[in-house]
């Protein structure tokens, strides 16, 4: 994987702040933002409670919401910061859109992308991974904690 940048860490901030919205909002606390050119051009955290749609994550989401702003079907300038490991179907959006960074925080070990197919991505696509991962995983877990009880 990739070598952290100085700006991962702010970035992933903010994808953390759209997750802890989620978790306020009863939803799988995982957010998300693009950004180009040290900006973010878009954000999202899970909308699949709220919209009744299973497809509605933060990554699908951000993605749409940078495609509509850039006018653009293609991303290959930006990167998205996310605080789960995308699953599968976020993992082919991504590789659809051409991005050209991924950078998640926690790893997702029951429905992550890597654990069915690491080279689900474009090839161009850089990844790092582990940014703020212990907050993301704590958030998490405090979520699954709360809705067991």
């Amino acid at each position: 994987m990739g070598i952290l940048k100085p700006d991962d860490t702010y970035f992933m901030q903010q994808a953390l702040k759209l997750a802890e919205q989620a978790y306020e909002e009863d939803e799988i606390p995982v957010g998300a933002v693009v950004v180009i050119n040290k900006r973010v051009i878009a954000k999202a955290y899970n909308h699949t409670e709220r919209l009744h749609d299973v497809t509605a994550h933060a990554e699908m989401l951000a993605l749409t919401s940078a495609f509509n702003h850039l006018g653009a079907k293609y991303l290959p300038d930006c990167t998205l910061y996310v605080t789960l490991e995308p699953c599968v179907m976020c993992a082919g959006a991504i590789h659809w859109s051409q991005i050209g960074g991924l950078v998640y925080a926690a790893p997702d070990e029951k429905k992550g992308y890597t654990r069915y197919d690491a080279g689900i991505l474009h090839p161009r696509t850089e990844v790092r991974e582990g940014v703020l991962a212990e907050e993301s995983i704590a958030l998490i877990k405090n979520f699954f904690r709360r809705m067991r009880n």
